[in-house]
């Protein structure tokens, strides 16, 4: 059945749904989500939310407000009137959504007559992690016109809880957290917003900054200030933890104040790292093409060939292509992309990527050639060569966890067709290793093949970010 996904109804919602369809792509990210609260099963759902993200266990929730800054001439006033309106009320739409997700994960729609239901399977809600996202415009300029310059960016200051927000005596133009008590909310402007999903754009490497900013932001025993998203962002990208992942790394355990000036985004963008970076991630984005051809034959129901169970397992085997931060995706698509510039239209091609780290898929990239099979002949035959590549793979890298072989024709022609198998070595058995063993012993499948590695930086340049002082607090005593 076709799938027909909503654009967004107000100029923000359309501009919040195609930056989400960037960075998350079309097959996890939906703009106006409804529930079937009807009476008498008459009328239209009512909207949950603006924008929701599923990815594996992690349900996005935004809520999207374009509210005009009043200016009555009493800027503590018009800052309390514009945060209940633009950031408080939308805070409550999320923890209701989040609350109707919890209690009916089966009754999610993603058109208003509530006749299309979602179309990818929800997390069990002992795995699933929520994160609210606040989209709050309209006060960019307010924010400029106050602090007489700067980005435009809300100040972050976690100290601020809850109804301190709109005080006698409040901050303007400061977030901290809005309801400690229900759970954590991000609250982006019009300037966080850009820049979070131009340079977080995979889901992958979105969450896991948010969930490390949850992390900081949520500690009672540290103060943390910041003049934006964009300042955090930039100390974010340029720490690495114990684990080699990006994070937040206080030079001291019992810091108890941590204020970051205003600078560390600019001195990033100017980096060497990041301009070396930018321009190294442009081929990533064929990876991103490539998963979105298969979103959009699983949208319009035209493979070729479809899993049982319909869109709920084909997610599945494409989710494993869109797992891939950013710069695994460079390295994959430099792979298969070199495979296919080296390849002529009539030669038969194959190259086997491993795992960057453990539980990463391996990848059977494989250029099969027409020969002289008509159409529905050779796309058969295809797939059973891709799955025989695969299971020998298992068998020639024992430490593989999971196989994705991918297929398409050889040679530089702007039509063609793309095949996607997934391989769960887990139900790896004894019938599967003879077959492996056979395939490779008398058909010499894989015999001499080595194993694609290649080292892909991040960061390919190793100059020094020059970075910005930092003030912290006294110890405790």
């Amino acid at each position: 059945m076709k799938i027909e996904r909503s654009d967004g109804i107000t100029l923000s919602e359309k501009y919040l749904k195609r930056l989400c369809d960037k960075a998350f792509l079309s097959l996890w990210s939906y703009s106006g989500i409804y529930r079937d609260q009807k009476q008498g099963e008459k009328g239209d759902g009512k909207e949950l939310c603006d924008l929701l993200v599923v990815f594996e266990n992690h349900i996005i929730i935004f809520s999207d407000k374009h509210i005009e800054f009043p200016n009555s001439g009493n800027i503590q006033l018009d800052w309390s009137r514009w945060y209940r309106r633009a950031v408080s009320d939308s805070a409550k739409q999320i923890f209701g959504a989040e609350r109707w997700i919890k209690l009916f994960p089966n009754r999610l729609f993603i058109n208003r007559m509530c006749t299309q239901p979602i179309p990818i399977g929800l997390p069990s809600l002992s795995e699933a992690k929520f994160h609210g996202i606040v989209i709050a415009h309209g006060v960019a300029e307010k924010c400029k016109e106050f602090f007489g310059g700067g980005s435009g960016s809300l100040i972050i200051n976690n100290a601020i809880l809850g109804d301190q927000h709109v005080a006698k005596n409040c901050q303007p133009f400061t977030i901290g957290q809005i309801n400690p008590i229900k759970g954590f909310v991000h609250v982006f402007d019009d300037i966080s917003l850009d820049i979070l999903l131009e340079k977080l754009d995979t889901v992958v490497d979105f969450v896991r900054f948010l969930e490390k900013k949850e992390k900081i932001i949520s500690n009672r025993n540290l103060k943390v200030i910041a003049p934006g998203q964009e300042e955090l962002l930039a100390i974010y990208l340029t720490q690495i933890n114990k684990d080699g992942e990006h994070d937040f790394i206080l030079p001291k355990e019992d810091l108890e104040v941590l204020v970051l000036e205003e600078g560390f985004w600019e001195d990033f963008l100017e980096s060497p790292q990041y301009k070396s970076q930018y321009d190294a991630n442009k081929i990533s984005y064929a990876w991103d093409r490539l998963i979105e051809t298969f979103n959009r034959n699983i949208f319009s129901s035209t493979q070729h060939y479809v899993y049982p169970e319909g869109i709920a397992n084909q997610e599945k085997i494409v989710r494993f292509l869109a797992r891939e931060p950013r710069t695994r995706r460079r390295m994959l698509a430099k792979a298969l992309g070199e495979l296919m510039r080296n390849t002529k239209w009539d030669k038969f091609a194959l190259r086997v990527v491993g795992a960057t780290i453990r539980n990463d898929p391996y990848y059977v990239f494989m250029l099969f050639p027409h020969y002289d099979y008509d159409e529905e002949e050779y796309r058969i035959k295809r797939r059973e060569v891709l799955y025989r590549y695969c299971l020998v793979t298992k068998l020639k890298f024992q430490d593989a966890e999971s196989i994705i072989g991918f297929s398409t024709e050889p040679g530089s022609g702007e039509i063609r067709s793309e095949d996607l198998i997934y391989y769960n070595c887990k139900a790896w058995s004894n019938e599967d290793r003879e077959e492996a063993e056979n395939l490779s012993k008398n058909f010499g499948l894989l015999s001499e093949i080595k194993i694609h590695k290649s080292t892909e930086f991040e960061f390919p340049t190793e100059t020094i970010i020059k970075k910005r002082r930092r003030r912290s607090g006294k110890k405790k005593s």
